[in-house]
């Protein structure tokens, strides 16, 4: 399917994610990564800043209000049922490593793993809505994660 895949390895389309567990069978399914040239815990407190902020094109879904270019002090503070960018809440989490969130139809797992002296960030999108509804927000979500994951590496790295 178009937009179902950007930058993630076959190895990462097929690792399992906390996600996978928890979307309906047959959910439709994109996965997203990028290597970033900083620790994993750092690349995990930024993903704890899309508690505020979608980190992706502001003027379109952060009510032209720009997302944090610094680290907001608490945020790493994670409990289950939290709000994450709006439309999700907290599913599970295991610092460090993963972020899954949930929202009506959707599920989502943001998981950080060491690569080299870096960290290497996948993202896994399930969604479970009619097939056409799927191809639509999968290639609209390409156009929106891209831009959100190449911010997280650009303020990760800075």
């Amino acid at each position: 399917m178009i937009g179902d895949r950007w930058g993630a390895t076959d190895a990462e389309a097929t690792r399992p994610l906390p996600c996978d567990a928890i979307a309906p069978a047959g959910a439709a399914r994109a996965d997203r990564a990028i290597s970033i040239a900083a620790p994993a815990g750092v690349v995990f407190r930024w993903l704890c800043q899309l508690r505020v902020a979608p980190y992706s094109y502001d003027a379109l879904d952060n009510r032209c209000r720009r997302s944090p270019r610094s680290l907001t002090p608490g945020l790493e503070r994670l409990e289950p049922g939290q709000r994450f960018m709006t439309l999700f809440r907290l599913h599970a989490y295991a610092r460090d490593e993963h972020v899954t969130l949930r929202a009506r139809n959707t599920w989502v797992t943001y998981a950080v793993s060491p690569e080299g002296s870096g960290t290497r960030l996948l993202v896994r999108v399930r969604s479970a809505r009619p097939r056409l509804v799927n191809a639509l927000l999968l290639l609209g979500d390409l156009v929106m994660m891209r831009k959100q994951l190449l911010t997280l590496k650009a303020l990760a790295e800075g």
